[in-house]
């Protein structure tokens, strides 16, 4: 029998991109947004502290082991901004095209060499709300931030970003494409080996 795991996300497109990945691990996924479980608030300092409170909360009110992903996009030239705060980067109720949009703007005076950037992704398992031992997996990727937005899939910064390993940006890749080497792959990966090792 699978094992049942509530998602601690109320984005749509984690939750597309993770669940299927995840039921190939042999877990059955439920979204926190079925069991209409709120998001908490993200206090934390870094992505593991942030996919930690996130995957406690959905244990907590759902009382089955939870999985929650903190990510975000780095870019040096801004110290690292928008970092925790990327779904909220042009305020609490921005949407993704706002937040592109402050991203560009912050950059626009930023030379192509400066414009170096990382999608990181942190995954954090736990089997119970109190789980002193959380199973913890990262992934990143490397790339730089375009002028302009290139591309139609994808969802937050993706058309923004562009990958010299594809030679494209995100929103320009198929889903199955960008599922192989994204940051979020990168860190479900790292996540499926600890599971097995």
């Amino acid at each position: 029998m699978k094992q049942k795991v509530i998602l601690a996300t109320g984005n749509q497109g984690k939750v597309k991109e993770m669940s299927d990945a995840l039921k190939n691990f042999g877990f059955e996924v439920i979204a926190q947004t079925d069991l209409n479980i709120e998001s908490p608030e993200e206090t934390g300092l870094t992505f593991v502290e942030n996919a930690i409170l996130k995957a406690r909360h959905a244990a907590k009110m759902s009382g089955l082991p939870a999985i929650a992903d903190d990510s975000g996009l780095v870019v040096s030239a801004l110290g690292g901004a928008p970092g925790l705060y990327s779904a909220r980067y042009a305020g609490e109720h921005a949407d993704d095209g706002q937040n592109r949009q402050k991203l560009l703007y912050e950059l626009s005076d930023i030379p192509k060499e400066k414009r170096q950037a990382k999608f990181v992704s942190c995954i954090v398992l736990l089997q119970h709300e109190k789980d002193p031992s959380p199973i913890i997996a990262e992934g990143e990727c490397h790339g730089e931030i375009t002028f302009a937005e290139k591309g139609e899939n994808g969802f937050g910064y993706d058309s923004l970003f562009f990958s010299p390993e594809t030679s494209c940006t995100f929103a320009e890749l198929e889903t199955a494409e960008k599922k192989k080497i994204s940051h979020r792959a990168k860190a479900l990966a790292a996540l499926r080996e600890k599971l097995n090792g």
